[in-house]
Order: structure tokens, then sequence, then C-alpha cells
């Protein structure tokens, strides 16, 4: 692997299975001009009930992967391995690794926006176990907006729902019922709720049919994208390191047949993927 500063190639993208492409997909509309490379490691997927060790782990290897195949910038449109890995590949792999590469996440960008968003300033987090017991969310909330009430609730059997192809069959209105009440159970003065799985955009349409009414939710994929933009608006030198070629790639982990039926669902496009190991 090369880490000359001069060189160029396409935005990585990774996720521990396939909710990432919903950022992908938001990525892709806002800069279609650029080339990108998706990941998934469905293989080992998901992540959120595993260790931090364990995600940390996964996560720089994919993250080294998407080095090999040239791409100077990558994404973790994954919200458990921003939780659990991000950290630590920015301040202890980088510099030493891969100074000139740069490795960014998912829930910085969405604190931001998030924290200007609520009127009431108390704000709920839907996702993984893991994404909750890391407590990201609440640090960097409150870290950027003072004083604003952050209350998680873990939903286990949404990421088997979506990735099963279950998110649209009636035996998803218990859980996305469940796990909405038990959130709005700790702090009925919630008005702005987070989807802080890539996942969770196509569970949407039953989210929005048991969410009160005056509640706003937040899928990430737009806004990532505007960071995403803002970020390479300010980082020029990054910016001209990304190919442009309005080309995409995709790997997974696992069955390239698995992978493409559920590509169609979240992009609305037929895809080609290539199987490749971790």
């Amino acid at each position: 692997m090369t880490d000359n500063p001069n060189f160029s190639g396409p935005i990585g993208v990774f996720d521990s299975g396939i909710g990432g492409l919903t950022i992908l997909d938001g990525i892709r509309r806002k800069m279609p001009q650029y080339d990108y490379i998706y990941l998934g490691d469905n293989a080992r997927a998901p992540y959120g009930t595993r260790s931090f060790d364990i995600v940390y782990e996964f996560t720089l290897q994919a993250v080294q992967k998407l080095f090999s195949l040239g791409c100077p910038l990558v994404i973790l449109g994954c919200n458990t391995a921003s939780a659990k890995a991000l950290r630590s590949i920015q301040q202890n792999y980088l510099p030493q690794n891969a100074p000139s590469r740069r490795v960014l996440g998912v829930i910085r960008p969405t604190a931001e926006i998030v924290g200007t968003l609520s009127q009431t300033k108390h704000i709920g987090v839907l996702a993984t176990e893991g994404t909750i017991k890391s407590e990201s969310y609440t640090l960097e909330i409150q870290k950027l907006y003072p004083g604003t009430v952050v209350v998680g609730q873990a939903c286990p059997m949404w990421v088997p729902l979506v990735e099963n192809g279950e998110f649209d069959k009636p035996g998803a209105d218990y859980f996305v019922r469940n796990s909405l009440e038990a959130l709005l159970a700790q702090d009925p003065l919630i008005d702005t709720i987070i989807l802080g799985c890539t996942h969770y955009p196509l569970l949407l349409p039953k989210i929005e049919q048991y969410c009160p009414k005056g509640i706003r939710l937040i899928p990430q994929g737009r806004y990532i994208a505007e960071s995403l933009q803002d970020y390479l608006r300010r980082h020029t030198e990054m910016d001209q390191r990304i190919t442009r070629g309005a080309t995409c790639q995709y790997f997974t982990t696992e069955s390239r047949t698995k992978f493409r039926e559920s590509a169609a669902v979240f992009l609305n496009e037929a895809v080609e993927v290539e199987r490749i190991t971790l």
C-alpha cells in the first residue's frame, strides 16, 4: 500500500453489511461526479452486538482493504464502526501507517445537524446495542450543544428485519412500535429522533406510522452527504485527490447473489459486485 500524498483514487464507503448503501446513495446523489468503492462485510454482519476490540479489528481490516484498492478517503457508513473504531483508527493507526489518508464517520455530522433541528433540546436515538452502549451520540451532541438531553433506545431486531427482507412485512410492526414506545416512555419531551443505524431508513414507512405527529425523524444519508461535501470544500488537497469518473464498484465478503438482491432494494438499481476476503 502506497501512502504517497499525491496519489488519487475513489472515495471508499464501508459498512458491516448493506445498510451503508443508504449513505452511499445519499453521497452519490449529492456528488455524482466522483468515483466510489463500496465494501460490505456481509459475512460478519451485524457488528452491533460485538465487542469494541472485535469491531475495531474488523473495521481496520476493511479500511486497509479500501486503502489497498486506492482510496485516499474512507467513510465509515456504519454507526457501530463509527462509535467503536473510528477514534482509534484516526488517532492510533493513521498517523503511523497512512498519514496522508483520512477516515471519517457518520456520528459527528449527524450530531452537528440534529442540534439545530430540535426545538425542545430533547433528542432520541434509535440504534444498535453497540452504538447505544458507546454513548457516542450523547457525548457528541452534548459537546456541541451543552444542556441537550439525549436518550437512546437499542433496537436489536431492526437490523435482522432489514437484512432478511422483512422490513416491509407485518411482523416488523411489533418491533418498530415497541422500540418507539420504549424510547418515548423514557422522555416524552423528545421532538427529534435520530435513526442511528444505516439500515433503518428501510423501516421508515413503519417508523412514521407509529411515531407521534410532530416528531422529526433524521435518516442520515442526506446529512452525511452534505457534511462530506463541506469537508471536501474545506480540504481542497483531499478533494483534488478524488478521481472523477462517476463510477462505483461494489465488494462484499459474502454471497454476490445475496448482495445484488439487497442492493436492488436499497438502491433501486441492479449492481455488479465482486466477492473478496479481508
